[in-house]
């Protein structure tokens, strides 16, 4: 049965149109990051990017080397448009969007994530046997099928994107509305709908949907009966989305994978009405069927495990971020921090206030104090900048406070913590976050 399920050989439109609609979208995230200043902003006017930790070798290319880099991108997305040397093109833009994404996490957003996992997966579908240049300069190529297992892919990596997106707004500030309403304070401005975006009726709605949507979007779609109106519905979510938060390309990218669920020959008759045919079929798995299980099977068990890691670290993550990142933890709060940093020569005892305005642009500062890898990052690479002038230091941050969706500022990090002389864990706790101080916001 699961072979019936997998391997059965439909028609490969839904791939095709979304190879097309995929590559188009990720060279305008390229080719946009250069005109909104995203590459500028985050990667050539920095002294540090603050990379993911463990990843600290990686450094933006000197000059104006990153706009280049970025251009190489949108062109490797336009090729896998087209569909020219598509399997090069694909496995290039996998390696460079993950570059780019390990090496700044200043502007991280869960898209950019998704992006890597997406880019990845298609790196090992057939997307140009049909409407490339690869088939136009070798027509053996051509073939107007695929394994079915190529749809069910798709969909489990975006059921899990969504679940477990659902279940993360299933927390006190999403429930009673505090966050949507911290989120649409920033929006009061925008026209026509500001003032409607801070009606208290609109939270609950927004808030509601948010929880709802992401739970069923995906069985809404795969079932027949509710697959238009889910469709239809889905469109209007994405597009308010786009419109309020000006998140770039994901929820066009959402709306794209809208064709894997329709029936292939609807896709067919919709964007390719001159492609021939295909009647869906079952014949023999290939000969490597039980590799490609093994492997989907690893694959999947990570993306499950991944985003609860954050349930065996001590303490909230709401609090700590211990475990936020590559965990579908989309816009759930609002975090403001202050404090300020402490150097003391271990020899001299000299003592110098640090202001990170001198070292760090302003959204970066904004994230050291209100985030603790920030924070620790911060922490070693003054560490380092003293070394230069031959100083053995300590560093501190003193009066550390933190205001999470508004709330008033408490306590965050200890100020006796030398967090020069402090190991980064991935899958512990850090005993210097002290322990949760969260309030409800004012009224």
């Amino acid at each position: 049965m699961l072979n019936r399920l997998l391997f059965q050989r439909i028609d490969n439109s839904p791939l095709i149109i979304f190879r097309i609609f995929f590559g188009i979208l990720i060279s305008l995230e390229c080719f946009g990051a250069i005109a909104t200043g995203w590459v500028n902003r985050n990667l050539i006017s920095p002294k540090y990017t603050f990379p993911f930790i463990d990843f600290e070798f990686l450094r933006p290319l000197p000059g104006n080397g990153m706009y280049f880099y970025f251009v190489l991108m949108g062109l490797l997305g336009l090729f896998i448009a087209i569909g020219f040397k598509y399997r090069a093109s694909i496995i290039s833009f996998t390696l460079l969007w993950t570059v780019t994404y390990l090496m700044q996490k200043t502007a991280y957003n869960n898209h950019y994530y998704l992006l890597i996992l997406i880019s990845l997966i298609m790196c090992f579908f057939p997307a140009e046997r049909s409407r490339s240049y690869d088939v136009k300069m070798n027509p053996e190529l051509d073939s107007n099928s695929m394994y079915a297992y190529i749809k069910w892919i798709v969909v489990l990596q975006l059921f899990i994107v969504y679940v477990y997106a659902s279940a993360a707004k299933l927390y006190g500030d999403w429930l009673d509305f505090s966050t949507i309403a911290v989120l649409m304070h920033a929006k009061k401005n925008y026209w026509l709908v500001g003032n409607i975006l801070q009606e208290p009726w609109i939270h609950s709605i927004i808030g509601s949907v948010g929880i709802l949507f992401d739970l069923l979007i995906v069985p809404a779609l795969l079932w027949k009966p509710t697959r238009k109106i889910a469709f239809f519905l889905s469109l209007f979510f994405h597009l308010f989305n786009s419109i309020i938060f000006q998140i770039g390309i994901f929820p066009y990218l959402s709306i794209a994978f809208s064709v894997f669920f329709f029936e292939p020959e609807t896709i067919r008759k919709i964007f390719f009405k001159t492609k021939p045919a295909f009647s869906s079929t079952y014949t023999t798995p290939p000969t490597y069927s039980n590799t490609l299980i093994l492997g989907a099977t690893i694959y999947f068990i990570i993306q499950l495990v991944l985003p609860i890691r954050h349930h065996a670290i001590a303490d909230d993550v709401l609090w700590t971020e211990e475990g936020h990142r590559m965990s579908w933890r989309m816009m759930l709060r609002s975090r403001q921090g202050k404090g300020r940093f402490k150097v003391v020569d271990k020899d001299t005892k000299e003592v110098f206030i640090i202001k990170p305005k001198d070292y760090v642009s302003r959204g970066q500062e904004r994230k050291i104090f209100a985030y603790p890898d920030f924070a620790w990052q911060f922490a070693q690479y003054l560490k380092k900048e003293f070394k230069k002038e031959d100083r053995n230091v300590s560093v501190y941050i003193e009066n550390s406070k933190i205001s999470i969706n508004r709330k008033p500022y408490v306590p965050f990090i200890d100020s006796s913590t030398d967090l020069a002389a402090e190991t980064w864990y991935r899958t512990k706790h850090h005993d210097w976050i002290l322990p949760s101080n969260l309030e409800k916001p004012k009224k």
